[in-house]
């Protein structure tokens, strides 16, 4: 799976980068960008997952009209969760900063995950029990302590307005917003973000980033500091799903801010 996984996200990304210079970008559900490689990108990665594993189950950003792509399984219970371009804004503007997304998950946890950054090659993956790796060589996500040289990742959608402690962690780190969840994931992953906060993400931002940030060691919770999966997804219809992942020394303290 981890295989097929790899090079249904290269196709993908390396067909992304072929359409940069034929982008035809629109708005769907009224509040998000759309570009054609978008579902040209989710149908090489299903056609390449149909034809190793023919019985198994979707779940993918871009359905009909708006709405999700979801086709349940008709064997085991093993579900593909599938974002073909993680990054739309950064992609739809030629911004380089942007990723293929895929995750297998079962009974509720993801199993294998994979986020492949096409502009740098860089192919991160991991699989349930086993390490984190970069390009085939382990990553981990550190020890490094929270301060004025230290990196977390913050998500550019807080509808509810800017919360006080969002501004404090702005004050004493120095943040980012790269916008691609999967990416942020896989820096935390690599220790390049000590952490990283998500306001309103969905299932396939998250499965392939969460499981290889917990294989390079970090902390994935909701912001409760409660387990994110097991999630149910026969009955997942797009909901988000807020998270914080963070290297092993931070994860509390942030914890704490974010509650204070």
């Amino acid at each position: 799976m981890l295989e097929v996984a790899s090079v249904a996200a290269r196709l993908a990304g390396q067909h992304a980068m072929e359409e940069l210079s034929f982008l035809k970008v629109s708005i769907k559900n009224g509040n998000e960008l759309v570009t054609q490689a978008d579902a040209q990108c989710q149908q090489i990665i299903v056609n390449q997952i149909k034809a190793a594993y023919p019985d198994h189950g979707f779940v993918a950003e871009e359905g009909a009209e708006g709405a999700i792509f979801k086709q349940p399984p008709r064997g085991e219970p093993f579900w593909w969760v599938i974002d073909p371009i993680d990054g739309t804004n950064n992609y739809a503007g030629r911004m380089l900063l942007f990723t293929v997304s895929i995750a297998v998950m079962h009974e509720g946890e993801p199993i294998v995950g994979v986020i492949f950054e096409p502009a740098t090659d860089s192919m991160f993956t991991a699989v349930k029990g086993g390490v984190a790796k970069l390009n085939g060589r382990r990553i981990t996500a550190g020890e490094k302590n929270m301060d004025e040289f230290s990196s977390v990742g913050l998500d550019s959608h807080f509808d509810e307005g800017v919360q006080g402690w969002v501004c404090e962690i702005m004050r004493r780190t120095k943040f980012r917003n790269l916008g691609t969840t999967a990416l942020h994931l896989a820096y935390v992953a690599t220790g390049g973000l000590i952490a990283t906060i998500v306001n309103s993400p969905k299932l396939w931002d998250i499965a392939a980033g969460a499981l290889i940030a917990e294989a390079a060691g970090a902390i994935v919770s909701d912001w409760q500091g409660g387990k994110i999966f097991p999630l149910d997804l026969d009955s997942y219809k797009g909901q988000e799903v807020q998270i914080i992942a963070a290297n092993r020394k931070v994860h509390a303290e942030l914890l704490g801010i974010m509650k204070s």
